[in-house]
């Protein structure tokens, strides 16, 4: 099979993408090369199948990520990680009540959120220290998420900057935020993000103090000695120090302030013209006080199952949450999302859209730029699927007639009429 220099379709029809740089720049190829490529694409998409559409948990080889200790916290959750199954349990609980007879030719799954056009509702939750999972890292993560027409959120403890990020090209970013007790850093990093082009700031609110991750202390977790948290390099604050338990959490205790509070909030909206999301959010109460504080959105999340654990799964919570804020502000969800059903449930029960955190890790690790391509992809076909067989042709006709749930209390409901 013959492959031309600058003429990539047989990749293309495999991969979806650009080329790798290892490609030979030779006029052809062997045969015996392209039936390798194909049967390595093959193999990597099953590889992606069984992480994410399976129960959730990671068959990846711990290789991948940095042997068992960078597996172990990608993978784990806090204390009994119950929390942690229970992310995906919830969603097998809701049940679906389809419309049939409805004509689903053509499916609309974009999406406006804080004025941005996005392709499908589906985005990317900040997910530290991404050069642990590929040398590439949060660069990668970056691209895919441009090419799907999607959201990335670049946490405070990457292993890129918020301006190395920007350099990768176009794209909607949102930057993640942890307040430092010193709070010239936080608004210097703030700026920056700004600076850079990021559009929003999701601000985490549910770490005060680092949860009881008992794999990272068992294993001492701490950052690997050629990476860096690029975001604070020059501010002394880009490494972690070995501890007897969990590097992490020494590092959270020494710099995270403790005393942050809804004030807070407003005082970040005096430093930036970004619309500010509040991350962590899971009961009517402190929605309430969200909204007060000036929050232009929620995203309802238990930090992955990897903070207070025997918290219900943000599924659950959504709805309660999304009725305290009446509309007010859009309300998004992370943790848990696995399958495009998944996604339909969440927009069910009144999510604006939802963010995936591991899926995009473990994609990452395993294939690089191309695994988060095939990951967002898969979502997005499943997805549209999960519409189709829902008889919903966008994503305004998705309600909470479409499923049914453990909570849901017996109600007459009306005659249809043609």
């Amino acid at each position: 099979m013959w492959i031309m220099e600058k003429n990539y379709e047989t990749h293309d029809q495999l991969c979806g993408g650009e080329p790798p740089s290892c490609l030979p720049s030779i006029g052809f190829v062997s045969p015996f090369f392209t039936i390798f490529v194909a049967y390595l694409y093959l193999f990597s998409t099953w590889v992606l199948l069984t992480l994410f559409n399976r129960n959730g948990n990671t068959q990846l080889p711990k290789r991948f990520l940095g042997g068992s200790v960078g597996v172990d916290k990608r993978d784990g959750g806090a204390e009994d990680q119950w929390t942690l199954g229970e992310n995906r349990n919830a969603f097998s609980r809701i049940l679906f009540r389809p419309r049939i007879l409805i004509d689903v030719s053509k499916i609309d799954m974009t999406t406006t959120i804080l004025g941005f056009k996005l392709s499908m509702p589906i985005m990317i939750a900040p997910t530290a220290m991404q050069k642990m999972a590929h040398p590439e890292g949060e660069y990668a993560t970056a691209r895919a998420a441009s090419a799907a027409g999607t959201i990335m959120t670049l946490s405070s403890w990457a292993t890129s900057s918020v301006e190395e990020v920007a350099s990768t090209g176009p794209g909607i970013r949102f930057f993640q935020l942890y307040v430092y007790k010193d709070r010239n850093v936080v608004a210097q990093l703030v700026r920056r993000a700004e600076k850079a082009g990021f559009k929003a700031i999701a601000l985490t609110v549910d770490t005060p103090r680092l949860g009881r991750r008992e794999a990272d202390i068992k294993n001492r977790f701490t950052l690997p000695p050629f990476l860096t948290l690029k975001n604070f390099e020059g501010l002394d604050l880009g490494k972690m120090d070995e501890a007897n338990d969990s590097g992490l959490a020494s590092y959270v205790a020494g710099q995270i302030d403790r005393t942050l509070s809804w004030k807070d909030v407003k005082w970040l909206q005096t430093i930036t013209s970004m619309p500010i999301l509040v991350k962590g959010v899971i009961t009517a109460e402190d929605t309430r006080l969200a909204i007060q504080a000036g929050a232009a959105g929620i995203i309802v999340s238990n930090h992955g199952a990897r903070q207070l654990d025997y918290v219900p799964a943000t599924i659950m919570a959504l709805e309660e949450v999304v009725k305290a804020a009446q509309g007010r502000v859009p309300v998004f969800l992370d943790g848990g999302v696995r399958r495009g059903t998944d996604v339909f449930k969440a927009l069910a029960l009144g999510a604006s859209g939802i963010f995936i955190g591991r899926p995009v890790v473990f994609s990452l690790a395993a294939e690089g730029e191309l695994g988060v391509r095939k990951v967002l992809q898969m979502l997005r076909e499943e997805f549209e699927l999960t519409m189709a067989l829902s008889g919903c042709t966008s994503l305004k006709q998705i309600t909470r007639d479409h499923i049914v749930t453990e909570w849901d209390a017996p109600r007459a409901r009306p005659s249809p009429r043609l």
